[in-house]
């Protein structure tokens, strides 16, 4: 179980996590619609878990390192951003389900 918070708005969506310092551990961000991201701007690795709009898992891009990475999958609907290694943790397989909580709020060092 992933507690994500939405981006809401374009510019949520489009700053995303940008200069953020980490998320706490079970927690992400659901950018969507997006097929696609980068790491620009980042200050910690990530795990991309790409889903389509009933949160079936798409593609899952472990480890997207700061400023080089950047990854995409033409079929996803969205994408939720996690910590490095969370995808791992969770035991997360492309095919299934993904499980989410959705909160307004959750624990980010800005």
């Amino acid at each position: 179980m992933i507690k994500v918070k939405p981006a809401k708005t374009f510019f949520a969506r489009f700053f995303g996590l940008m200069g953020k310092k980490k998320l706490s551990e079970g927690c992400g961000l659901l950018l969507a619609p997006c097929k696609s991201i980068h790491m620009l701007f980042m200050r910690f690795s990530i795990d991309a878990i790409y889903i389509d709009k009933n949160f079936v898992i798409k593609k899952i891009v472990p480890n997207l390192k700061i400023w080089i990475g950047i990854s995409f999958c033409l079929s996803a609907w969205g994408v939720v951003e996690v910590n490095a290694g969370e995808a791992e943790r969770l035991n997360l397989k492309v095919g299934e389900k993904l499980k989410i909580e959705f909160c307004d709020n959750f624990q980010a060092d800005f």
